[in-house]
């Protein structure tokens, strides 16, 4: 990550200046001055991902190794990590990676991230906003146990799209073999790189930490390929809400429980209340007697039957217009070709065909509960 600063002393990535040569519109984004889109523009970007390839930086991500010290092993790291999220850890395959949340005592999520398991370490990768509250977390709860190293030295690249696997493999032919949520280590550009078949598009693709030193070189290799294109935070933004995906801090923040988020297929069965290794996680209580009991409120998703886009915070409404939920993320889904939206509704509310309405501008949008994702994911299980 680059140290250089811009306007109101944002950050910036090592890609910076690719950014501004290709034409970039940047805005400030968690701290960084971001690429929300390229003179393709958001629509076109979205459907090129969707048909072939894109090409993000998200380097702006909080990198993360988990190193045990001398007197310790991964599989104690990674049982102490099991205090903080839960999910399985301690049985994480090698080179495999999987989705967590750390949770606070009243069960809310404090954020959502990945972890790997790369043999000698664990990699986790979490969100730009909350990535010092976060290794702050890990160092307090990890101490003497191993070292919490943020890799400020690394970018990090995604790759997204149904061409992501014939790219990769033309670069470097044993990805070939890698399928979701598998993740290694590689040589690209005659560095040493940490690679993961994953993404936050719905997509097959690969997310590439990559040294500073080498980002820019590997990001132009990239560009290169005929299937591939550079894409903003924009089309980003469309393409994880067509495939259902939460983003942290909108569709969930430490107010809400993974329950109440729909994220239940995130809580491993091992650590679930039937489970060998139950609880044992900031506000297990909770989450386990929401699990059981149910909740008041969820997250759904939601077809707008109408034309009118329905944006973040607008209020949703029941059929004698008494408010029963909020609007979390909003926009036009170009590949469904349709507004779509997410959010959250009471309980009694949240069955696949109710019909609701949003207010935006003070009138009624009609919409209806809808199963997630609005568009296949289309990962690749091998």
């Amino acid at each position: 990550m680059s140290n250089e600063t811009g306007s109101d002393h944002l950050l910036r990535t090592s890609l910076h200046h690719l950014h501004i040569e290709l034409g970039a519109r940047m805005v400030p984004f968690a701290g960084y001055e971001m690429p929300v889109q390229y003179p393709l523009g958001v629509m076109k970007e979205h459907l090129h991902t969707r048909s072939a390839a894109g090409l993000f930086d998200v380097s702006h991500m909080g990198q993360v190794r988990l190193s045990p010290f001398p007197n310790a092993t991964v599989q104690e790291v990674a049982k102490a990590f099991e205090t903080l999220v839960p999910i399985d850890v301690l049985d994480l395959p090698l080179h495999k990676q999987r989705y967590a949340v750390f949770t606070n005592q009243q069960g809310g999520i404090l954020d959502d991230l990945m972890v790997s398991h790369m043999g000698d370490s664990l990699f986790v990768v979490v969100n730009a906003a909350c990535k010092r509250q976060d290794i702050a977390h890990m160092r307090k709860h990890l101490e003497g146990l191993c070292k919490v190293e943020e890799l400020a030295d690394r970018s990090l690249l995604a790759l997204q799209g149904p061409a992501a696997g014939t790219v990769m493999e033309r670069l470097s032919p044993q990805t070939t073999s890698m399928v979701f949520m598998d993740s290694n280590e590689v040589t690209l550009v005659d560095a040493n790189c940490f690679i993961s078949r994953s993404g936050y598009t719905g997509e097959d693709g690969f997310e590439i930490s990559v040294p500073n030193s080498h980002a820019e070189k590997l990001a132009r290799l990239l560009l290169a390929q005929p299937e591939v294109a550079a894409i903003g935070l924009g089309a980003r933004d469309s393409l994880r809400l067509e495939a259902g995906l939460c983003l942290y801090g909108h569709d969930m923040d430490e107010t809400v429980t993974p329950v109440e988020a729909s994220l239940t297929w995130a809580l491993s069965k091992v650590r679930r209340a039937e489970g060998a290794r139950a609880g044992g996680y900031p506000g297990a209580e909770i989450i386990q007697r929401q699990f059981t009991e149910g909740v008041p409120k969820k997250r759904v998703g939601l077809q707008i039957t109408e034309k009118i886009p329905v944006r973040e915070g607008a209020e949703i409404v029941d059929a004698n217009g008494e408010n029963i939920g909020k609007v979390t993320s909003g926009g036009f889904g170009p590949s469904v070709n349709s507004p779509i939206a997410m959010g959250y509704v009471s309980q009694s509310f949240s069955s696949i065909g109710t019909k609701l309405h949003a207010m935006v501008r003070g009138k009624p949008v009609a919409l209806e509960v809808v199963k997630t994702p609005f568009f296949p994911q289309r990962y690749f299980r091998g």
